[in-house]
């Protein structure tokens, strides 16, 4: 049961993402999980809930991928975060195109159901919290702030790609330069962030 749920949430991920928030519908999602026609509807009252169902599944999956990847980057310096955030942005660009492709329908959708941006929201902020641990660990004064200003980078790099996608498609030399802006303090943040560190 829980198993054919999953199946239909995947596929509604695979519609959103490939077709557009437009053409989610129940019959496209039970094709496309290949599974008998009304499917979907025993699972979802009505279009809402099917939406509903694709954020909390969706953010699911991005949290588990975005553990994965702090398990397996553990960078141990400002450039080595950049070669990990690069690699990442390959891979959300390349295996998981369709995923993040809905991910930015979903957004756009929460433009006319602004009941969807608390949910969206959430999954942001799992993230920053996440990277502000890295950022404040490299020495960022303002990691919340710093991370928040990466990843608005990070949407803008994934959506050009996805756009029009650049078969040299290199994201790491921007991420670098934008990590050294971040971290690159005046002596009176050092010397802040030195104390504070220290008091720590």
């Amino acid at each position: 049961m829980a198993r054919r749920r999953e199946q239909v949430l995947d596929a509604g991920i695979q519609v959103l993402g490939s077709e557009g928030a437009r053409r989610l519908t129940y019959q496209a999602v039970d094709a496309a999980a290949g599974v008998p026609s009304g499917t979907t509807s025993n699972y979802f009252r009505n279009r809402t809930a099917l939406i509903d169902g694709i954020v909390d599944h969706l953010q699911e999956r991005e949290h588990r991928d975005w553990e994965t990847f702090a398990a397996a980057a553990a960078p141990a310096d400002a450039g080595e975060l950049a070669d990990a955030v690069g690699r990442f942005l390959r891979y959300v660009t390349g295996p998981e195109r369709t995923r993040t492709a809905a991910r930015f329908a979903l957004h756009l959708e929460s433009t006319s159901r602004p009941e969807l941006r608390p949910a969206l929201t959430r999954g942001r902020e799992a993230v920053v919290d996440w990277g502000a641990q890295w950022l404040r660990r490299f020495g960022s004064p303002a990691p919340r702030r710093h991370c928040g200003i990466l990843l608005d980078y990070m949407d803008g790099v994934v959506f050009r790609q996805l756009a029009f996608p650049a078969e040299d498609f290199a994201p790491e030399p921007g991420v670098r330069e934008l990590l050294s802006g971040l971290l690159d303090r005046s002596p009176r943040d050092r010397k802040a962030y030195g104390e504070s560190h220290r008091a720590g």
